[in-house]
């Protein structure tokens, strides 16, 4: 059949399943998905992938009351490159128009200047530091930051330059356009509302947000540990249907964007905020699972949340860690080739994920067995790839049930 083969899903659901695809390699990750009628989208899949996508275990996975159903766009669907294409296209019109008003020539040193990556977050963009830093933008000073909001579509615009070491992660942002700094990100139907010139957003953990969702915490009492603004906080209430949960940020400006979220998402009768140092946080003996989403590492909070957990019934804590694993040493077979490097890459990760979760596993058995005089036994439920920030550094979760014995 002629076209692109699509699977057609409600817009409710479409990242659960955007995902469930991914991880079966059915996902087209080169072509972007599309709106579709009555509230569903069209998300690409690869051709070869229809004989073994079974439609019925796919909507049990997710939402069994979702649309799901192969259709065939038969008009073109956009690719990612072309999207990005487009947008830096016009971007780049626009700002050779600006630089001849000012008598001034367009260069390649001038089109390497431009943004290649950005985040949006509603009607404002926010900007890495690696872009327009050539003097001549600075002659044009308000006049381009105008132009640059009209190319990229945006209302208000916003510049980052590092974060700062002050413990908070807090970023060092600079608005360069726009009246206030309070911005509003939609995932999953949950929404984040925060100030980008003091809190962090972070992209990148949507997956892990996803699969948080898809837990069924019904009556279950959850502490998160590192809250921020409710990354996962939120998930746990307001689609895992936590009974509870405490949530514990000592960045006062995160609090404070935590506190408007809960209530924006209607949630807050359902979750305690605790802000400051979660190390001096008066709870013990109440967690069903304990959320540790703080890296490169969350060791510091491993005895808190070992005296979190319930005293008789254990729990189950979701540990999050930057786990770097070697390069591969291929000097003394200079033969082998790249596909087979790729492949004994992965394993090789997989073996150094593996043994960092039996590790931490062992070393929260000991600080149990300490705390409370008892043998636990720990068993580690799942190893969970959140997102890679070099070829060999590595976000990782590792989801350990703790059992007293």
């Amino acid at each position: 059949m002629d076209g692109v083969p699509c699977l057609r899903v409600s817009q409710r659901h479409a990242q659960q399943f955007r995902r469930c695809l991914q991880s079966k390699g059915a996902l087209d990750l080169s072509l972007c998905m599309l709106k579709h009628l009555e509230d569903t989208v069209l998300l690409p899949i690869l051709p070869s992938s229809l004989p073994q996508l079974d439609l019925q275990s796919l909507r049990a996975m997710v939402a069994s009351d979702s649309a799901c159903e192969i259709v065939w766009r038969q008009s073109h669907l956009q690719s990612k490159k072309e999207r990005g294409q487009k947008r830096g296209n016009k971007l780049e019109e626009i700002l050779q128009e600006l630089l001849g008003s000012h008598g001034e020539r367009w260069t390649e040193e001038l089109r390497a200047d431009l943004p290649r990556s950005f985040q949006r977050h509603g009607d404002l963009v926010l900007l890495g530091d690696n872009c327009f830093s050539s003097p001549l933008w600075k002659k044009m000073d308000r006049q381009l930051w105008s132009a640059v909001v009209k190319g990229l579509g945006a209302k208000r615009l916003a510049k980052m330059s590092r974060i700062s070491p002050d413990g908070f992660r807090s970023p060092v942002v600079t608005m360069l356009l726009g009246e206030h700094s309070w911005v509003k990100h939609v995932d999953n139907k949950i929404c984040y509302e925060f100030d980008v010139t003091k809190c962090m957003f972070s992209a990148g953990n949507i997956t892990e947000k996803l699969r948080v969702a898809g837990f069924d915490c019904r009556g279950e009492t959850v502490v998160d540990l590192y809250a921020g603004i409710g990354y996962f906080t939120l998930p746990y209430l307001v689609h895992a249907g936590a009974g509870h949960v405490h949530a514990c940020e000592w960045n006062p400006d995160a609090a404070e964007a935590l506190q408007k979220n809960l209530v924006a998402n209607e949630v807050s009768d359902r979750c305690t905020v605790h802000q400051g140092d979660n190390r001096q946080l008066q709870l013990c003996d109440i967690a069903d699972r304990v959320n540790l989403g703080l890296i490169p590492s969350s060791e510091e909070g491993w005895p808190v949340a070992c005296r979190l957990l319930k005293k008789t019934t254990g729990g189950v804590l979701h540990i999050h860690q930057n786990v770097t694993t070697p390069l591969p040493n291929t000097a003394a077979i200079p033969e082998i080739s790249d596909a087979i490097q790729r492949v004994s890459g992965k394993a090789a990760d997989r073996e150094v994920w593996q043994t960092w979760a039996d590790d931490t596993a062992n070393r929260i058995a000991s600080i149990l067995k300490d705390m409370t005089d008892v043998l636990w036994l720990t068993n580690i439920q799942h190893i969970e790839h959140v997102k890679s920030y070099a070829p060999h550094v590595h976000h990782i979760v590792l989801d350990l049930e703790c059992r007293p014995s």
